[in-house]
């Protein structure tokens, strides 16, 4: 189950310990069959800022408006896990599901009445996050379906609002919250991958895949895959990362112009078993932000790749012999204007404290404070801002 936190966007940022799965079952044949995961609720109030002005410029992600409670999932959602492996001659074979729902429910004009405009109250979302098998050995593995993209990683695996809420992303969503994502890295999200990575248990980890390519309009051919990577180096209480990715698409216009998406990120993280601090960052041409490929381009044909940048910093604490850890961070995402546009800079940045208190091997107890500003480099507006204080429950088994 420790992977289920891991990968859990994977994510499962901050290196909390997971309870071992509760159900393993051990067939005749030499397969194992495995359930675990986790549930989280959160109480959730956001209060934005009424007189910002400055959420109109490209990748902006605090609105103003009015306040709003919530109960809701925080940034890593409900996970329900399902994993088979076995071993067939020296081959190690496995299939993994993992599936990801919501506890809330959107809101919208009559979305708790029948036949109501916005989405109903009558199921939570379901993410199918994860479907994928493996084949490995003492030379590596290979990992085919969907799952957590390479990208950026590490960046979300390392970052405390995972067990947390973080930026709300708006309170009458039916998803989880955005945690840093947009405020700090880019959301590597889970996509159809053929992916090699070196045999674990070393230092050292190269993992290498082949990647569903999406469009990056006004470019629409996806007629290469995308390539992304990722190094790992581990070491005691230090870790080291280093990732990226390249992108080709055509079909800009009528002379079928092309454009080559790229970025890179990385980061650190080094301690001892009762501090840790993290640093980590990324840097693109045309891979948008928030999410992968978002507002990319300026959207005409020729010199119009936007500019991406942004990181965090992050220091935890947690006293000898205690079960209450205190982190606090600060994460910030630029999105630029491309050469075939008018200039703008839009930044997004999020100051987030939390006190996770780890009352069982399996019950986490979560209070989290989030300060959350998007501007730009205009004197003729004032910031976005957002308060969102939190409070909840985490249960992973």
């Amino acid at each position: 189950m420790k992977r289920v936190a891991l990968l859990c966007m994977g994510l499962v940022m901050g290196a909390a310990s997971a309870a071992e799965a509760q159900l393993t079952m051990q067939m005749s044949n030499g397969w194992s069959f495995t359930f675990g995961g986790n549930v989280n609720a959160f109480l959730v109030y956001e209060k934005p800022d009424a007189d910002g002005t400055s959420g109109g410029t490209p990748g902006a992600l605090v609105g103003a408006g009015e306040g709003a409670t919530r109960i809701r999932t925080g940034l890593l959602p409900a996970f329900a896990v399902f994993d088979a492996k076995g071993k067939e001659g020296s081959t190690d074979l496995g299939v993994h599901f993992g599936f990801a729902p919501q506890i809330q429910c959107g809101i919208g004009a009559g979305s708790n009445s029948v036949g109501g405009a916005g989405h109903d109250c009558f199921g939570a979302q379901i993410d199918m996050r994860q479907v994928y098998l493996t084949v490995g050995g003492t030379w590596g593995q290979i990992l085919a379906g969907r799952e957590l993209g390479l990208f950026g990683r590490q960046n979300i695996l390392t970052d405390q609002t995972l067990f947390g809420v973080g930026a709300t992303g708006g309170q009458l969503g039916g998803g989880t919250t955005l945690g840093r994502i947009g405020f700090g890295y880019i959301y590597p999200q889970f996509k159809a991958q053929m992916t090699y990575s070196t045999a674990a248990g070393r230092p050292f980890q190269l993992s290498i895949g082949l990647f569903d390519p999406a469009v990056n309009g006004p470019y629409s051919s996806i007629e290469l895959p995308r390539l992304e990577a990722e190094g790992v180096y581990s070491a005691g209480n230090t870790k080291f990362w280093f990732g990226g990715l390249v992108q080709s698409n055509g079909g800009g216009g009528p002379a079928d112009e092309s454009a080559t998406s790229w970025g890179g990120s990385g980061g650190i993280r080094f301690g001892s078993p009762t501090f840790s601090l993290t640093a980590s960052g990324y840097y693109g041409m045309g891979i948008g932000t928030t999410l992968l490929y978002a507002g990319s381009t300026g959207g005409t044909i020729g010199d119009d790749l936007r500019t991406s940048m942004g990181g965090l910093g992050q220091l935890t604490f947690t006293p000898a012999n205690s079960k209450v850890t205190v982190a606090g961070s600060w994460g910030i995402s630029i999105l630029e204007n491309s050469d075939s546009e008018a200039a703008f800079k839009t930044k997004n940045w999020l100051a987030s404290g939390g006190i996770y208190y780890q009352a069982t091997k399996s019950l986490k107890a979560v209070g989290e404070f989030n300060y959350a500003v998007t501007g730009d480099d205009s004197d003729l507006t004032d910031d976005n801002t957002s308060i969102a204080p939190a409070v909840g429950l985490m249960l992973f088994f």
